[in-house]
C-alpha cells in the first residue's frame, strides 16, 4: 500500500489546528503562572453580623484545568476550530459565615485587582464581581456582575449572577418566589466562595461531599453568551429536556443537549424538542443522598455532560439563576423541586381511564364507528378525542358543519355511555374569513391587540400553520388571556367538551420566522447559537425580535407553551368548570407546567425504538413535576404491526396518561380494529381491566404527588438506590413504590431480562411469591403477557373494574395486601374530592382501617368487599380460602370512610410445615417444648432458631451460630450442640461448599477424597452464584446470578444439630428434582407430596421406599428458568430426606456433620459434568464389557454353562460374557471351586480362546469355621477383619452370610431363618479401609487367578450383609436412634441384616471409626482394592461390577440395580434406575438391571420386551435366580431367539458410538444413558418423561414397558427436527410437539437416531473380538481415529 497524500484543504486544516493548539497552551500557561499559593484569613469587616463566626482558611483552588477533571469550555459550530480560553472574575472575600454554611477562600495574584464590597445577611450574601482582563469571545462582555446567594430553606440554595448595572430578562415564574421565612433549622449544605478566580462550591454538610464545584471551568458572562461549568460528584445524572434520551441515566461522555422548545419529531436524535427543562438530578452514591440543579433561564441554551463528571451550561441570554436542591433520597429531591416550581394538579378520576384519538377520522360518523366498535368488545375506555380535522379549515373555535354536523351533541353521546370528550386547540389563529362569514375569533383578538407583534411592537407577526396564514396569541398579554378565555367559553357553549388538548405551542410556525422573513440582527442571528435543530434560532418558529408583553421572543420563546397553559387554566378554573377539575394536556412545557397540565411525549412513530424510549421520557417528566404523562400508544406516525401494537397496548395500560393516537393517512390502530377475538384485543382488555382495578391506587399516587411532590411513574432507582444495579434500569418502571411493570419492548421476544429489586415480590396475576431478588432474571412473557409484580409491604386499594370509570366507581372496593419479610404491609387510599383519606395497616393477622380525614361521603355507598393477602404463611380457620400462599377474605361490607379491624385466627399451611419431632411418640407437650406448633398433622412448624454473626470475605464466609437457648434440649440421648461453626467456600465459578460442624469437638467426617479446586474463586464477576446469610432464623441462600433464582434457601424452621440427630430443610426452586438413592422410584422426577426416602445401604431387594444397596445423597434440581443445579450432602451416616409440596426438602441424619456441595450447571448435562469433576469421573470399561452378558444363580454344573454357550453360538445371538454365581464355589466359600465345577477352568479357557470373557462373583464374607482355609488364615494373621472395640472384646465381629458349615447337607425345604441358623458358617468381614486388607485381597485374587482365569469380578454383598449376627447383646450402642428415619425394618434397628453399629474399623491413616459412621461406605471401600487387584492380576482394564455404592464409586466399578423381580412394572422402573444413576453421576456409564428379572418366573412377552429394552442398557445382562426356569434368549423359542438376535445386532452395530459415549463420560463426565430433558430442557414436557431415554445426544430408545395389545409404548415422544428409525431406516416425519403412539411389532423396538448427528457404527459379529475388526467405512469417515 502506498503512502497516503493529503489534499491542500487537509493540510490547511492541520496547520490551523496546530496553531490553535499552541495558542491555547500558551494562554493556559500564562493564566496558570504568576500566582502565589498562599492563603490568608480576611479580617472581620464592619458589615459582618455579630452572630456569625470567622471563616476558616482553606487551601487555594487550582487555577488551570486538571487533566483528570477536564472540562470542555467552548466548542464552535459551522466548522470553526475549537477555541479554549479562561475568563476569570473575582470578588472580595467574605468575613464570616452563618451556621457553618458559608466558607470563603481567597488567593493573591501578582497582578493588581480591584476589591469590591460583600454584604452578608442572616440568610444570604451579595457580592460584586469584576471581569479580569481576557480576550473576548463574542463581544458584549459585562465588566461588573452582581452575585447573590440565598439560603432559602434547609435543603434549597439559590445563587444568581447578573449584570450589576443593568437589568436583564428573568423568567416571570408564577410560582417561584423567595420564602417569606428563614430556614427553620441547620442547613444541610455549605457554600464556599473562591475569590481569585471567582468560583463557588456547594458541599453536603453531613458528609462534606462536594456537590457542585464551579472552579473547574471559567465563568463567562457576556450579553449573549453566558457559561458556567461545575464538577459533579457522580455520573448518575438524570433529567434535562426535552429530548429523546435513549436511556434514563445520562451518558457523560461529552454529550451536548440543546434546550429550546421546538416542534420536531422525537426520532432518537440529540436535538431539542417541545419542552424546556434545564434541570437535572444527581444520585451521589448508594446512600441515596441526591441533589438537583435547576437553572431558571428560558433562553436558548445547551448543556454538555462531561466525563469528569461535570456539566457546562451555555445560554445566550437572561441571567444565571441556579437552585441547588438537596435530599436524602432521589424521591426527596423531586419533592424539593416541586416545592419550588409547584406541585402537580390532581387530574380528574375519569382522565385516568383509557383514551382513544387520531388525527383525521374524516368525519363524525367514523369517530362514532370507532367508539361503538370498542364499546362492543367491552374495552375499558373513558375518553374520545378529535384532532384538528373536526375544525372548519383547521380554524380554532370552529367545527366542520359538513363532516362533523352533530359535533355539538357528541359530548352528550359520549356522556350517555359514561365517557368523556376532549378536543384540540392550537394557538395559531387564521387571518382569513370563514367559509360563510367573518372569522370572529380573529376579529375579536385583533381588536384586543392579542397577537405577538413584529419588532415594531405594533404589526402582528404573520406566519403559517395548519389553517394557513396565521397570527399568534401573546399569552403573556393580559388582554390576550381575556380574549382566549372568552373564545373558549363561547366555543364550549356551542360544542360541549370535557377538557382541552393544546398543541403546536412551542410555538410552531411552518415559515422561518414569519411570512416576511426575519431581520438580520443579533437576536435573530446571535453571536453564539446553541446546537439547536437546524442551527437557526427562528427555524420553524417566530422571529426572535418579535415582541411579547414579557419581552422579546428571543427571551420568552420557550415560555410560550407555559404562558398558554396559564391562560387556559384561567378558562378551566374560572369561567367554565369552576370547582370541578378538568384536564389540560399540553405539548410544550416549562418547569411548573405540571401544576396545571399534563403532557404527552409528542409525535412518535410506530417503531420498537419509540416504545422503548417512552419509558425514559416518562421517568424524566416525573422528575420535572409532570406526573400525568404518557406516549402515543402504538405510535403516531407509520402503520403499526399487530405485535408492536399489542405489546404497546400492554405497557400503555400502565402509562399514567394512557392514550392510543395515530396520524393522518395511516391505518386505524384502535384495539377493536384488530378484531373482536384477536389476541391484541384480549390482552388489551386484560391489562386495561387490571388498570381499572388499580385506579384507586393510581389516584392515590396522584394525590400524593399533589400533596407532597411524590412521583407517580417512578424509576426503580428511587426505591432501591442502595442497589447500584438499579441506577440504569429504564426498561421497567414502578407505579409509586409498590407496582413493578416489566414490558416486552423488542420484536419476537418472549423472554425479558428483568431486574428484580431487593424486596419480596408477588406476581399480580398468579399471586405467587417470587423466589428471587436483587437479580436479573429471564422473565417469560408470552405474546399476551407483561410482567406485573406487587412489592411486599404494600396494601393496594382496588375496585371492581367496569368499561368506564363512571361505572367502576360504583362498584365495591377491595384491598390487595402483599406481606413483606416481616409479614407486614401498609398503604393509603385517597378518594374523590381530596377531602377523604384512609390509612391502612396490616400486621400479623390484624388489619386496621383508619379514616384519618373523613368529611367526604361517597354517594354510591361504597364498601370494601374483598381483601386478598399475598404471602400469607397460614390458613385462617374462618371466612377464608387459601391458594398458593394467598388469603382471600370475601363478601365483606366495610363502609368507605369508617374505622374497622379485621382479625383472623392463623394456623400453619400444610405445605409450610416442617417436622421438628420425627422420633416416635410425639405429642403436644414434647412438640411445644421444642418451640414447635402442635397439630394433629404429623408435620409441625418448629420454633427453634439460631442467631448468627456472619463475616464474609472475597472467598466465602466463616462465622459461628448459637442455639436458641429459650428451648432446652429435648433429646436426652442426643444432646444439642450449642455453638456451631459455619464455613462457606466459593470453590469455583460454578461450585460452592458450605459446612456446619462442632468447632469444639471433632466429629466424624466422610473420608472420601474429592477434587477440590486448589484456589477458591475470589472474583464475584466470575461466579454464577451469590450467597446470602440470614440471621433470624439462621439460613443460607444460594442465588443464581443470571436469573435471580434462589436454588437453596435453608432460612426455614426446624434446623437442629445434636449429637445423634441433625436436621436441615431447604426450599426448592421448582417441583422438579431428580436423584437420591438407592431406592426404587416409580417416576423419574420426585413426587413432592410428603414422601420420605431412607438412605442406608442394605441387602434389600428393590421395593417401594425400601432403602437398598447404595447411598447417594445427591440430587439434581431444575429451575423454572430451565436451568439446573446439583446438591451433594457429603455425609455417610444413616439418613432420610422428606420431600414436601412447599416445594422443599428436609434432610435428617444421625451423625457426622453437614457438608454440602452445590454445582451450578446451568444445563442438566453440565451439572453431571461438574459433579463428576468433584467426585471423580467414571471408569472407562473394557470394550468387551459392552457386549451382551448371561448369568444365573443356580447353574448345577459346568455342563449346564457349556450347553448354554453352545446354544447361544448356534442361534447366532451376539453374546460376550458368561458369569458364574456363588454356585461355582465349594459351600459358597470365596476362592474355591465346587466338585461339580472342577472342569470349569478348562471351559473358561476354551471360551476365552474363542473370544468370550468370563466374570466370577466374590462376596466379602470369609468363613471362619474351616480347618484349612488360607483366605481366612492369612486374613486373620494380617488382622484384616472388623472387630469389636477393645473395651468390649478383642475379637472379630462374626456374622452369617452364604458360606455353609463343613460337612453338612442343607435341607432347602426348611424356612430361610432355620437354614441360616442350622447350616451357615460364621463369617468375618474384611475392613477394606485398611492398607493391609487391600494387600491381603490382592494376594487371594492372585492365587485364585492361577486356578481359574477371569476377565472381570463381580462383588455382591458389599453392603456388608450379615444374615445373622452373633453376640447381639454387644450391639448396645447406636443401633436404634432418635429420628432413625424412614428405613426398612427400622424397628429392628440399624444392625438389621448387617454388623453392629459399634463395630470398629480403621481408616488408612489408622484413625478408628465406628461402623455406625462408615457402614454406608463399605461397598465404596471394597471397590478400589478390587479394581486394583483385577488390573494387577490380569494386566488389562477389565471390569468390576458392584452392588453397593457411594459417590465416587464409579471411578472403579460399574453397577447393576440389584435383585429385582420379574414383572412388567420393573421395565420402566429399570429405566428410572439407570437414569437416576446418571444425574447422581455415580455410573453415568456402566449400569443396568437384570434383564427379565432375578426373582420369580419370567413371562414370555414381558421377557421379550425386556430383552429389547435391555439391549440398550449400558450394562446389558440377563440374570435370574435359583429355582426359577431359564430365561436366557435360547430358553424360549426361535421367535424369541430371532428377536433377541435382531435387537442385539443393533446394539453391536452401535457399540463404537456407545464406547465413544463411555469415553466422553470418563473424560468429561457426560452421561451415557441420558434423560430427554438433558437434551431438550426447554421443552418442559421432557421433565416428566421416564419411559424413554437416549444414548448420548443421538439415539432415542422408546421401549414397550406395559402389557398392551397391540403393543404400544403408550405415547412415546418423537423429537424433531428429524429422527431415523434405526430398525427400518426410514425417516420419522412427525415433529416433536406432541406425543405419538408408535407401536412396534412384538419382535421389534423403535430406536431412533436424531437427525444431523453422525453416530459411528460397526458390523455386528459375535464375539466382539471379531466384530471390532469390521469397523464400517462410515464410522471411519465420520470419526476417524478418535474413538478408542
Amino acid at each position: 500500500m502506498g503512502k497516503r497524500k493529503f489534499s491542500g484543504l487537509e493540510v490547511t486544516l492541520i496547520v490551523l489546528f496546530l496553531l490553535v493548539t499552541v495558542v491555547a497552551v500558551v494562554l493556559v500557561v500564562l493564566l496558570a503562572t504568576g500566582q502565589s499559593t498562599s492563603s490568608e484569613n480576611t479580617p472581620r469587616s464592619s458589615s459582618c453580623q455579630p452572630n456569625l463566626r470567622k471563616c476558616s482558611s482553606l487551601a487555594p483552588p487550582y487555577h488551570g484545568i486538571r487533566a483528570p477533571h477536564t472540562v470542555k469550555v467552548l466548542h464552535f459550530h459551522h466548522g470553526t476550530p475549537a477555541l479554549c480560553t479562561a475568563v476569570f472574575l473575582h470578588s472580595t472575600p467574605c468575613c464570616a459565615c452563618r451556621h457553618s454554611s458559608l466558607r470563603q477562600t481567597r488567593t493573591h495574584r501578582k497582578t493588581s485587582e480591584s476589591i469590591y464590597r460583600v454584604c452578608v445577611s442572616g440568610t444570604g450574601l451579595e457580592a460584586v464581581l469584576k471581569r479580569r482582563p481576557a480576550p473576548t469571545l463574542f463581544g458584549g462582555d459585562i465588566e461588573q456582575l452582581s452575585f447573590q446567594a440565598e439560603m432559602q430553606t434547609q435543603n434549597r440554595l439559590r445563587f444568581k449572577i447578573t449584570d450589576a448595572e443593568r437589568s436583564r430578562f428573568e423568567v416571570p415564574h408564577e410560582h417561584v418566589t423567595s420564602p417569606a421565612d428563614p430556614p427553620g433549622g441547620a442547613l444541610n449544605y455549605e457554600l464556599e466562595l473562591l475569590h481569585i478566580p471567582f468560583g463557588l462550591r456547594v458541599f453536603r454538610a453531613s458528609s462534606k461531599k462536594l456537590l457542585f464545584d464551579t472552579t473547574v471551568g471559567p465563568l463567562v458572562f457576556a450579553d449573549q453568551y453566558l457559561q458556567l461549568s461545575a464538577k459533579l460528584p457522580s455520573h448518575n445524572i438524570y433529567g434535562l429536556g426535552e429530548h429523546v434520551h435513549q436511556n434514563f441515566r445520562h451518558d457523560t461522555n461529552w454529550k451536548t443537549w440543546p434546550i429550546f422548545t421546538r416542534d420536531s419529531f422525537p426520532n432518537g436524535g440529540t436535538h431539542n424538542l417541545y419542552g424546556h427543562y434545564p434541570y437535572f438530578a444527581c444520585l451521589e452514591d448508594e446512600s441515596g443522598a441526591s441533589f438537583g440543579v435547576f437553572l431558571m433561564n428560558s433562553n436558548a441554551m445547551e448543556v454538555t455532560l462531561q466525563p469528569a463528571p461535570a456539566v457546562t451550561y451555555r445560554t445566550i441570554g437572561g441571567v444565571l439563576d441556579f437552585y441547588i436542591l438537596l435530599g436524602d433520597t432521589p424521591e426527596a429531591v423531586v419533592q424539593e423541586f416541586l416545592e419550588l416550581v409547584g406541585r402537580p394538579v390532581i387530574p380528574p378520576y375519569w382522565s385516568l381511564g383509557f383514551q382513544l384519538s387520531r388525527w383525521d377520522y374524516g368525519n363524525l360518523t367514523e369517530v362514532k364507528k370507532t367508539v361503538e366498535r370498542n364499546r362492543e368488545i367491552g374495552l375499558p375506555y373513558d375518553v374520545q378525542y378529535t384532532d384538528i380535522d373536526y375544525m372548519e379549515d383547521k380554524k380554532d373555535f370552529t367545527y366542520n358543519a359538513v363532516n362533523f354536523t352533530e359535533l355539538p351533541q357528541f359530548a352528550d353521546y359520549m356522556h350517555a355511555g359514561g365517557q368523556k370528550y376532549i378536543l384540540i386547540l392550537d394557538p395559531a389563529i387564521s387571518n382569513k374569513p370563514r367559509i360563510n362569514g367573518p372569522y370572529e375569533s380573529y376579529d375579536r383578538g385583533t381588536q384586543k391587540k392579542a397577537w405577538v407583534t413584529e419588532a415594531d411592537g405594533e404589526t402582528p407577526l404573520l406566519g403559517e400553520v395548519w389553517p394557513g396564514l396565521a397570527v399568534f396569541p401573546d399569552y403573556t398579554n393580559p388582554a390576550c388571556i381575556e380574549w382566549w378565555v372568552d373564545e373558549i367559553q363561547r366555543f364550549h357553549q356551542e360544542v360541549k367538551h370535557d377538557a382541552l388538548w393544546i398543541d403546536m405551542n412551542e410555538v410552531s410556525n411552518f415559515q422561518k420566522g414569519s411570512v416576511n422573513g426575519c431581520s438580520i440582527n443579533n437576536l435573530n442571528d446571535p453571536p453564539f447559537t446553541p446546537r439547536i435543530l437546524d442551527n437557526l434560532m427562528y427555524s420553524k418558529t417566530l422571529c426572535m425580535d418579535a415582541k411579547q408583553t414579557w419581552g422579546s421572543h428571543y427571551d420568552v420563546h420557550s415560555l410560550y407553551g407555559y404562558s398558554m397553559v396559564l391562560a387556559t387554566e384561567v378558562y378551566v378554573r374560572v369561567r367554565v368548570f369552576g370547582n370541578n377539575r378538568s384536564l389540560m394536556l399540553t405539548r410544550s412545557s416549562f418547569p411548573g407546567v405540571g401544576k396545571y397540565s399534563g403532557h404527552w411525549l409528542g409525535d412518535n412513530a410506530a417503531t420498537w425504538n419509540d416504545i422503548k424510549w417512552a419509558i425514559p421520557g416518562m421517568l424524566e417528566f416525573s422528575l420535572f413535576g409532570v406526573p400525568y404523562i404518557g406516549a402515543d400508544i402504538c405510535g403516531f406516525f407509520d402503520d403499526v404491526s399487530e405485535e408492536l401494537c399489542r405489546r404497546w397496548m400492554q405497557v400503555g395500560a400502565f402509562y399514567p396518561f394512557s392514550r392510543n393516537h395515530n396520524a393522518q393517512n395511516y391505518k386505524p390502530q384502535d384495539p377493536a380494529w384488530f378484531g373482536e377475538d384477536s389476541l391484541l384485543v384480549n390482552t388489551s382488555k386484560h391489562y386495561l381491566n387490571i388498570r381499572y382495578t388499580l385506579l384507586p391506587y393510581l389516584y392515590t399516587l396522584f394525590y400524593k404527588a399533589h400533596a407532597y411532590g411524590d412521583t407517580v411513574v417512578r424509576p426503580v432507582m428511587h426505591e432501591f438506590y442502595s442497589d447500584s444495579a438499579t441506577w440504569a434500569v429504564d426498561r421497567q418502571f414502578l407505579w409509586g413504590p409498590y407496582l413493578l411493570i416489566t414490558p416486552v419492548l423488542d420484536p419476537g421476544v418472549e423472554t425479558v431480562a428483568a431486574y428484580i429489586p431487593d424486596s419480596p415480590w408477588y406476581d399480580y396475576e398468579t399471586e405467587e411469591k417470587m423466589t428471587t431478588r436483587r437479580q436479573y432474571i429471564n422473565m417469560y412473557l408470552p405474546a399476551d403477557k407483561l410482567g406485573l409484580h406487587i412489592r411486599g409491604g404494600a396494601i393496594l386499594p382496588t375496585q371492581r373494574p367496569a368499561v368506564t370509570t363512571v361505572y367502576s366507581r360504583k362498584n365495591p372496593m377491595g384491598l390487595i395486601i402483599a406481606l413483606d419479610d416481616n409479614e407486614q404491609a401498609a398503604g393509603e387510599l385517597f378518594w374523590d374530592d381530596g377531602e377523604s383519606r384512609g390509612r391502612l395497616a396490616s400486621v400479623s393477622g390484624l388489619l386496621t382501617m383508619n379514616a384519618l380525614h373523613s368529611t367526604y361521603v361517597d354517594p354510591n355507598d361504597l364498601r370494601f368487599e374483598n381483601i386478598t393477602v399475598l404471602g400469607a404463611n397460614s390458613m385462617p380457620t374462618t371466612i377464608v380460602v387459601t391458594h398458593k400462599g394467598v388469603l382471600y377474605i370475601r363478601n365483606l361490607t366495610l363502609l368507605l370512610g369508617q374505622n374497622y379491624t379485621v382479625k383472623w385466627n392463623g394456623s400453619v399451611s400444610e405445605t409450610e410445615r416442617f417436622d421438628c419431632h420425627p422420633e416416635e411418640g410425639s405429642d403436644a407437650d414434647k412438640c411445644l417444648a421444642r418451640g414447635c406448633i402442635w397439630n394433629v398433622s404429623e408435620n409441625v412448624l418448629p420454633g427453634e432458631t439460631l442467631a448468627v454473626s456472619p463475616t464474609p470475605d472475597t472467598t466465602g464466609w466463616s462465622f459461628e451460630i448459637q442455639r436458641n437457648a429459650r428451648y432446652r434440649s429435648q433429646r436426652l440421648e442426643s444432646p444439642d450442640i450449642n455453638t456451631l461453626r459455619v464455613e462457606i467456600k466459593y470453590l469455583s465459578a460454578d461450585m460452592l461448599q458450605f459446612k456446619i460442624y462442632d468447632p469444639a469437638n471433632k466429629r466424624y467426617e466422610v473420608p472420601v477424597p474429592l477434587n477440590i479446586p486448589p484456589t477458591p474463586e475470589a472474583d464475584p464477576n466470575k461466579r454464577l452464584y451469590d450467597v446470602e446469610v440470614n440471621e433470624q432464623p439462621f439460613g443460607i441462600k444460594v442465588i443464581r446470578k443470571s436469573t435471580g433464582t434462589v436454588i437453596w434457601d435453608s432460612t426455614l424452621p426446624g434446623f437442629t444439630f445434636s449429637d445423634l440427630f441433625i436436621q436441615i430443610s431447604t426450599r426448592l426452586p421448582s417441583n422438579y428434582i431428580y436423584g437420591f438413592g438407592e431406592t426404587e422410584h416409580s417416576s423419574y422426577h420426585h413426587d413432592l407430596n410428603w414422601h420420605t426416602w431412607g438412605m442406608f445401604s442394605k441387602d434389600q431387594p428393590p421395593g417401594y421406599k425400601m432403602n437398598c444397596y447404595g447411598v447417594q445423597p445427591f440430587y439434581m434440581g431444575l429451575e423454572n428458568t430451565m436451568d439446573a443445579h446439583g446438591v451433594l450432602l457429603l455425609n455417610s451416616n444413616a439418613m432420610d430426606v422428606t420431600l414436601q409440596p412447599t416445594p422443599a426438602l428436609t434432610y435428617r441424619t444421625v451423625g457426622g456433620i453437614l457438608d454440602f456441595f452445590i454445582v451450578m450447571g446451568p444445563t442438566p448435562e453440565q451439572v453431571v459434568q461438574e459433579y463428576t469433576e468433584l467426585v471423580g469421573r467414571p471408569v472407562l470399561p473394557a470394550y468387551w464389557s459392552l457386549g451382551f452378558q448371561l448369568c444365573r444363580y443356580g447353574y448345577q454344573n459346568t455342563m449346564e454353562i457349556e450347553n448354554l454357550y453352545n446354544e447361544m453360538r448356534n442361534a447366532g445371538i451376539p453374546y460376550d460374557i458368561q458369569y458364574a454365581d456363588i454356585d461355582y464355589m465349594e459351600r459358597q466359600l470365596d476362592f474355591t471351586i465346587d466338585k461339580d465345577f472342577q472342569d470349569l477352568p478348562e471351559l473358561v479357557n476354551t471360551m476365552r480362546s474363542e473370544g468370550m470373557r468370563f466374570i466370577f462373583i466374590l462376596d466379602p464374607a470369609i468363613s471362619g469355621n474351616e480347618t484349612d482355609y488360607p483366605a481366612f488364615t492369612r486374613g486373620h494373621e494380617k488382622d484384616v477383619f472388623i472387630k469389636w472395640p477393645l473395651e468390649l472384646e478383642d475379637d472379630i465381629v462374626w456374622g452369617k452370610v452364604w458360606p455353609d458349615f463343613p460337612n453338612v447337607t442343607v435341607d432347602e425345604s426348611l424356612d430361610w431363618d432355620t437354614q441360616v441358623e442350622l447350616y451357615r458358617a460364621y463369617t468375618a468381614f474384611p475392613d477394606f479401609f485398611r492398607n493391609q486388607t487391600a494387600e491381603w485381597w490382592l494376594q487371594e485374587i492372585k492365587e485364585f487367578y492361577v486356578k481359574m482365569k477371569f476377565d472381570g469380578l463381580w462383588i455382591v454383598s458389599g453392603v456388608q450383609a450379615a444374615l445373622h449376627l452373633t453376640s447381639p447383646d454387644e450391639c448396645r450402642e447406636r443401633s436404634t436412634l432418635p429420628g432413625q428415619g424412614q428405613l426398612e425394618s427400622k424397628n429392628e434397628g440399624l444392625k438389621h441384616k448387617t454388623l453392629c453399629m459399634n463395630s470398629e474399623q480403621f481408616l488408612a491413616d489408622g484413625t478408628p471409626v465406628k461402623h455406625f459412621d462408615v457402614h454406608n461406605l463399605y461397598g465404596w471401600s471394597h471397590a478400589k482394592p478390587t479394581y486394583d487387584a483385577l488390573l494387577a492380576v490380569t494386566g488389562e482394564r477389565g471390569v468390576v461390577v458392584s452392588r453397593s455404592t457411594y459417590p465416587s464409586s464409579g471411578k472403579w466399578v460399574g453397577h447393576w440395580l440389584g435383585d429385582n423381580t420379574s414383572g412388567w412394572d420393573q421395565l420402566f422402573k429399570s429405566i428410572i434406575g439407570t437414569r437416576s444413576f446418571s444425574p447422581s453421576s455415580l455410573y453415568p456409564s456402566h449400569t443396568g438391571a437384570d434383564i427379565c428379572g432375578f426373582f420369580n418366573s419370567a413371562e414370555y412377552e414381558m421377557c421379550l420386551r425386556w430383552m429389547q429394552l435391555g439391549a440398550f442398557y449400558p450394562y446389558s445382562r440377563n440374570h435370574n435366580g435359583k429355582g426359577n426356569p431359564r430365561q436366557d434368549p435360547v430358553a424360549w423359542n426361535s421367535t424369541f431367539a430371532e428377536a433377541s438376535r435382531n435387537v442385539l445386532n443393533i446394539r453391536y452395530t452401535l457399540l463404537p458410538y456407545l464406547y465413544t459415549l463411555m469415553f466422553e463420560a470418563h473424560a468429561t463426565g457426560s452421561t451415557v444413558v441420558r434423560p430427554l430433558l438433558h437434551e431438550f430442557v426447554t421443552d418442559k414436557v421432557t421433565w416428566e418423561i421416564y419411559r424413554q431415554f437416549l444414548w448420548g445426544p443421538a439415539l432415542l430408545i422408546s421401549p414397550v414397558t406395559d402389557l398392551v395389545r397391540p403393543a404400544s409404548p403408550a405415547g412415546s415422544r418423537v423429537r424433531a427436527p428429524a429422527l431415523i428409525d434405526k430398525t427400518m431406516a426410514v425417516e420419522i416425519s412427525k415433529n416433536w410437539m406432541g406425543a405419538q403412539d408408535s407401536p412396534p411389532p412384538g419382535a421389534r423396538l423403535n430406536p431412533s437416531l436424531l437427525g444431523r448427528i453422525a453416530a459411528p457404527s460397526q458390523c455386528p459379529n459375535e464375539p466382539l473380538s471379531s466384530a471390532r475388526r469390521a469397523v464400517s467405512a462410515a464410522a471411519r469417515t465420520r470419526w476417524g481415529s478418535s474413538w478408542p
